[in-house]
C-alpha cells in the first residue's frame, strides 16, 4: 500500500525559526518511515518555501545551509505543496506559523495539517484577548496590563499613567515585561525598579520587525509547570503528568537558554506537588485548551501557587519537539516513544480529517527470523561536559535501527555507578534530573555487560569516558566499542602531549607553555615571564584535559593572564595549557576509518567573540558552521591530508573530530599554506546537529548510518565477527556490505 506523504514543515518567519528548525529535525528523525514518506519542507525567512536536502536537516544553525538553499534545493511555491505531501505537520513556532495565517494558507489549499485551526491559531497567539477568553471560562489569569507602541515610544508622556495603572492593579516590582505575541521568552525582562522599565519595554516592543503591545504582568511565586494535553484514542482530551520547572539559581524567569541549552534549568516530570494538585493543574489545563478551542494538541503553561490556586500565564497551540521537549518527556511517564507519540498525532489529526490510517508492514513477519545485536550506550559520566554526553547518547539510542539493534541505554552517575534506565528518564533535560529519578533495581555492574551486549557505545565526553580508562575496563571485559585504543584515548585527552608528539612528528601546532599548579604558586612571575618571552599577546588560558570549551579563555595583557590562570586553578585544575592565539580560518573535521581513515568535508567554525563558546556549539540559533568551509581544492586538499595523517600517527580508530586553523601564504608565518592542529577528540559530540553529521551528509550519509558504520568499524578494530551473524562473515565483510561507494567516500 501506498505510503502517506509527511511534509514536515519547520524554519519560518518568526524569530523561533530557530527552534522550529531544531524541531524539524527531530520530528524527521523519529516519524515512522515504515508508514509514512518523510520529506522535510523549510520555509525561508523571507517565506519561500524549499524542499530541504537531507545533508542540511542535520545543521546546527540556518545560516550553515540558508545561502545555498538556491542552489542545492527545490523551491516549490505554495499551490505546488500539495503535489508533494498529502498531511503537513506543523513543527514551525511564533508568528507565521501559530497565529492562524500558515493555517489559512493549507485551509485554502485543503492540505490537512497539524493541530489548532485558524480561529484557535490566532486567539491563543494574542496574549491580550485570550487572557480574556480564559477568564470568561472562570479560570485563573496573572495581574497584567498593557502598554501600546504608542505609549512606549512617548514614554516621558505616558509613564505616569502607566505606574498609575500598575499601582490601581496591585502589581509590584518585580514584574515582567514581554511581547503579547512572541513566545519562548523572547523579548521577556524581569524588572526591579523604575528605571529598568522603559528599556525592557522597548525590548518587548520592538523584538520583531513590527511595533507590538507589551504586557507588564505580576511575577507569581509557587511551583512553575507545563502541561500537555493530546487526544487519545477516543477523541477525549488526555492531561499527560505536567512537568515541574525549577529556574537556576540568581535567575527570575524562564529564559530562552534555560529551555534550549542541554542542563540548564531543572524540570521534574510529574511534577513534585501532590496527586489532588496534578490532577487539578491538569483540569484546569484541558479547561483552558478547551475554552480556546484548541485541537489536537495543546501545552498550557501556568504555577500553582503556594494557597492551592492554578495560574494560567501562556497556553500554547503546538509545542516544541527537540529531543528532550516537555511533551516528549511527559509522554514518556505513559510509556509512549518519540515515534509512538509522533505516530500518535498524526493519527489523531487524521481521524478528525476522516482519512484512514496507513495500515503498515508487520513487523514481526519482516523481521521475526532477524536476530539484533544488542547494543549498550554508555553516557552522562562525570565530567563537565557531561550534559553533552548525555545529549549525545540519547540521539545515539534514538538513531540506532530498531530492525537492526536492541538498544539499552547506561546512565553513569557522578560516582561512575552504571544504571540501565528507562525511557522516561532518557527523555530528561539534565543529568541532576536523571540522577534523582535512579532507583536500585536499575543498577548494573560491569560484570553484567558482557551478558547484556554485544558491544559497547560510549557517548562520553572528556574525564573518564574519554582518557582510555573507560577503553581499558571495556577491554578487561572484553567488549568491542567504538573509538580509539587506550593509548590514543589517554594520549588525546591530554592536549599538551598530544601537539608535543604531533609536533615531534613535523606537523604544525601552537607555540605553547604547559604550567602546573606548583609552580603556579611557588613563582607565578617567573611563569608570566616565560609565557611574554615566547607568546605575544593576545593569549589562549585552557585546561589541557577538557572539551567543550570548558575554562577556555582569550586574555590580552598580564593582569587578564593572571586572572585567567588563577580561576582555572581555582576550579580543581592541576595544570594549565597557554597557547599562542592562531589566526586563520578556524575549522573542524572529521576523520572516519580504521587503517585507512578518511577525512570527511571540512567545517569552518565561526566564532563571534573569538573563542568558540559552549552556546555558539550547542544553544538553537548560536554560532555558525559553514559546511563544506569555503576553502580552494587545493586548500581543501591539504588540510584533508593534514586531519589523515594526525589521526593515524596518534593511532585513532573508528572516528574522530580534529580541530585546527588554516592559514594561508599571506598570513603564515612560514609564508606557505599551512594547517596549524589545536586538539584531537577521540569521541567528539554526536548530539542531533553536530558538525560531524554536517560533514558527513554532504556525502549522503545520513547519521542513522554514520552510526552503523562506526559500530561496524568497532567490530571490525577489535576483530570480533558480528555474533548475530548467521555465517562466519568478518566485520570486514559486513563493513563492504554497508556499500561505501555509495558515500562517494573515494571521491573526496
Amino acid at each position: 500500500m501506498k505510503k502517506l506523504r509527511v511534509g514536515v514543515f519547520m524554519g519560518g518567519k518568526s524569530v523561533e525559526r530557530e527552534v522550529s528548525f531544531n524541531s524539524g529535525r527531530t520530528v524527521c528523525d523519529h516519524l515512522d518511515t515504515q508508514r509514512y514518506e518523510i520529506l522535510p519542507i523549510f520555509q525561508t525567512a523571507d517565506g519561500l518555501l524549499y524542499i530541504l536536502p537531507w545533508r542540511f536537516l542535520h545543521r546546527g544553525k540556518i545560516s550553515d545551509f540558508a545561502h545555498r538553499l538556491a542552489y542545492e534545493a527545490r523551491q516549490i511555491t505554495w499551490s505546488e505543496l500539495k503535489k508533494f505531501v498529502d498531511f503537513l505537520y506543523l513543527a514551525v513556532h511564533g508568528r507565521f506559523a501559530e497565529d492562524g495565517t500558515l493555517q489559512g494558507m493549507l485551509e485554502i489549499l485543503k492540505i490537512p495539517y497539524l493541530g489548532s485551526k485558524v480561529f484557535s491559531s490566532a486567539l491563543v497567539m494574542d496574549k491580550i484577548i485570550q487572557r480574556d477568553f480564559l477568564k470568561s471560562h472562570d479560570i485563573s489569569i496573572t495581574k497584567a496590563i498593557i502598554v501600546t507602541p504608542n505609549e512606549i515610544i512617548n514614554f516621558e508622556k505616558h509613564k505616569d499613567d502607566i505606574f498609575k495603572k500598575l499601582q490601581e492593579e496591585q502589581i509590584n516590582f518585580p514584574f515582567i515585561v514581554k511581547p503579547h505575541k512572541e513566545g519562548s521568552s523572547l523579548g521577556t525582562s524581569c524588572i526591579f525598579n523604575k528605571d529598568e522599565l522603559l528599556p525592557a519595554l522597548k525590548k518587548a516592543c520592538f523584538v520583531y520587525e513590527k511595533h507590538q503591545s507589551v504586557l507588564i504582568e505580576e511575577k507569581i511565586e509557587g511551583l512553575e509547570f507545563t502541561s500537555l494535553i493530546i487526544i487519545d484514542k477516543n477523541g477525549e482530551p488526555l492531561a499527560l503528568p505536567p512537568t515541574e520547572i525549577v529556574k537556576e539559581q540568581g535567575s527570575h524567569f524562564f529564559d530562552y537558554e534555560q529551555k534550549y541549552m542541554p542542563g540548564r534549568a531543572t524540570k521534574i516530570t510529574p511534577a513534585r506537588c501532590s496527586k489532588e494538585e496534578i490532577k487539578k493543574i491538569q483540569q484546569t489545563s484541558i479547561k483552558a485548551m478547551q475554552a480556546l478551542e484548541i485541537k489536537t494538541i495543546a501545552r498550557i503553561d501556568g504555577f500553582l501557587k503556594n494557597n492551592g490556586e492554578v495560574v494560567i500565564f501562556d497556553p500554547n497551540t503546538l509545542s516544541g519537539m527537540t529531543p528532550s521537549s516537555f511533551i516528549f518527556r511527559q509522554a514518556a511517564e505513559t510509556g509512549m516513544s518519540h515515534t509512538q507519540l509522533i505516530n500518535h498525532l498524526i493519527e489523531s489529526e487524521l481521524k478528525n480529517y476522516g482519512i484512514d490510517t496507513i495500515s503498515t508492514i508487520n513487523s514481526k513477519d519482516q523481521n521475526m527470523n532477524i536476530q539484533k545485536i544488542k547494543v549498550a550506550v554508555l553516557f552522562g559520566g562525570n565530567s563537565n561536559e557531561k550534559e553533552t554526553s548525555l545529549d549525545s547518547g540519547r540521539n545515539i539510542v534514538y538513531k540506532l535501527s530498531p530492525n537492526k539493534y536492541q538498544v539499552m541505554p547506561i546512565f553513569i552517575n557522578n560516582s561512575m555507578e552504571f544504571y540501565a534506565i528507562p525511557q522516561q528518564l532518557l527523555v530528561r533535560n539534565s543529568t541532576k534530573e536523571i540522577e534523582l529519578g535512579l532507583q536500585p533495581d536499575m543498577k548494573i555492574d560491569w560484570s553484567d555487560l558482557p551478558k547484556m551486549a554485544d558491544f559497547v557505545f560510549i557517548a562520553l565526553h572528556g574525564g573518564y569516558g574519554e582518557n582510555g580508562c573507560i577503553q581499558g575496563a571495556l577491554e578487561m571485559i572484553g567488549l568491542p566499542y567504538n573509538g580509539s585504543s587506550v593509548f590514543t584515548s589517554s594520549l588525546c585527552m591530554d592536549k599538551y602531549k598530544t601537539n608535543q608528539f604531533l609536533k615531534f612528528k613535523g606537523l604544525q601546532v601552537p607555540e605553547n607553555v604547559f604550567v602546573s599548579k606548583k609552580d603556579w604558586i611557588q613563582d607565578k612571575e617567573q611563569i608570566i615571564n616565560k609565557i611574554n618571552d615566547l607568546i605575544d599577546f593576545p593569549i589562549i588560558v585552557k585546561p589541557h584535559d577538557d572539551g567543550c570549551s570548558v575554562l577556555v579563555q582569550k586574555v590580552g595583557n598580564n593582569e587578564e593572564l593572571k586572572n585567567s590562570i588563577e580561576k582555572l586553578f581555582n576550579n580543581e585544575k592541576d595544570f594549565a595549557l597557554i597557547e599562542e592565539c592562531i589566526t586563520g580560518m578556524e575549522l573542524t573535521v572529521g576523520v572516519i576509518g580504521n587503517d585507512n581513515p578518511i577525512a570527511l568535508p571540512p567545517s569552518q567554525a565561526i566564532a563571534l567573540k573569538g573563542v568558540l563558546s559552549i552556546e555558539e556549539k550547542f544553544l538553537p540559533g548560536e554560532g555558525e558552521n559553514q559546511t563544506p568551509a569555503p576553502l580552494s581544492r587545493d586548500a581543501t586538499n591539504l588540510v584533508k591530508k593534514t586531519m589523515e595523517e594526525a589521526y593515524k600517527f596518534v593511532g585513532c580508530k573508528g572516528y574522530a573530530r580534529i580541530d585546527c586553523f588554516y592559514q594561508s601564504a599571506e598570513i603564515s608565518p612560514t609564508k606557505q599554506d599551512r594547517v596549524v592542529i589545536i586538539e584531537i577528540n577521540t569521541l567528539p559530540g554526536m548530539t542531533p546537529a553536530t558538525c560531524i553529521f554536517h560533514q558527513a551528509a554532504e556525502m549522503d550519509i545520513k547519521p542513522m548510518d554514520f552510526i552503523d558504520l562506526i559500530i561496524s568499524l568497532g567490530f571490525e578494530e577489535h576483530q570480533i565477527s558480528n555474533p548475530m551473524l548467521k555465517t562466519e562473515e568478518t566485520m570486514s565483510q559486513l563493513i563492504s556490505k554497508l556499500n561505501l561507494s555509495k558515500f562517494n567516500i573515494k571521491n573526496l
